[in-house]
């Protein structure tokens, strides 16, 4: 059986959005569980295996478009034409029973909609892609589309490598500070480096959009190996999804 991670926040109820962790799966040795990644030389059919059994935990049967993640700002749009593999980190979409889906092992998995769930979005925010502004980028981006206002908002940040585990040198604190001195305040000196906090990063970036509600995972990837991958602590390891999108439940409502 399948442990799942669901968002602690006050999206409307046709919204389903939830992370995966590494129980439950069938895959073995170093990324023994529920590895979803087919990029970190796993055996590829246990991969295979283990995202059906993801895709049986679906009150649907959605079929997942799978990115292919460079720590890029690039946001994709979903449609029913949309192929796998396309290199961007965030996507979204307006569209019914079509998730998005992002794959992490210590980045900051962010899930984005509105107080009337006309949306959703996956995102997946290392520490390069928080720097380059792949949050602000995809806010921006949607709300220009849908004319709507970035205080509708509501924000998940999920599991991610924790303020007490993720080190960084200085060269990567100096590039937040490059672009906002408050940025200081998400890094802790520690021995010759710094300890960044992800979370604190993001809620930065997402300060001068005034959204409506951010709330926030407490688990952190690196400290809990029982129950997440780590690329930092493990090296070689597997990936969790995080997952986000609406369901038939908006049009029946609508109907009432």
């Amino acid at each position: 059986m399948l442990n799942l991670i669901t968002p602690n926040w006050s999206a409307p109820t046709h919204i389903k959005a939830f992370s995966t962790t590494r129980m439950g799966g069938v895959s073995e040795g170093a990324y023994a569980g529920l590895n979803l990644g087919l990029h970190v030389e796993d055996d590829c059919e246990l991969v295979f295996l283990n995202r059906q059994l993801l895709i049986q935990n679906f009150p649907l049967k959605p079929s997942l478009c799978w990115l292919n993640q460079t720590h890029s700002t690039q946001l994709l749009k979903l449609h029913h034409k949309t192929e796998l593999g396309i290199e961007a980190d965030a996507s979204w979409t307006t569209d019914k029973n079509r998730p998005c889906v992002v794959m992490t092992a210590d980045c900051l998995p962010v899930l984005i909609t509105d107080k009337k769930g006309a949306f959703v979005v996956a995102i997946h925010a290392g520490w390069r892609g928080l720097c380059d502004g792949i949050i602000e980028q995809s806010i921006t981006t949607i709300c220009d589309e849908l004319k709507m206002m970035s205080g509708e908002l509501l924000i998940w940040l999920g599991p991610c490598i924790g303020k007490s585990a993720f080190e960084v040198g200085a060269e990567v604190r100096d590039e937040f500070i490059d672009q906002d001195v408050q940025a200081k305040s998400a890094f802790t000196v520690y021995q010759d480096r710094y300890l960044a906090d992800l979370h604190q990063l993001a809620r930065l970036r997402l300060a001068p959009f005034n959204v409506a509600e951010i709330t926030a995972s407490t688990h952190c990837t690196f400290s809990e190996p029982d129950l997440f991958y780590s690329y930092r602590r493990d090296g070689k390891t597997g990936r969790m999804a995080t997952l986000i999108y609406i369901t038939e439940e908006l049009l029946h409502n609508n109907l009432r």
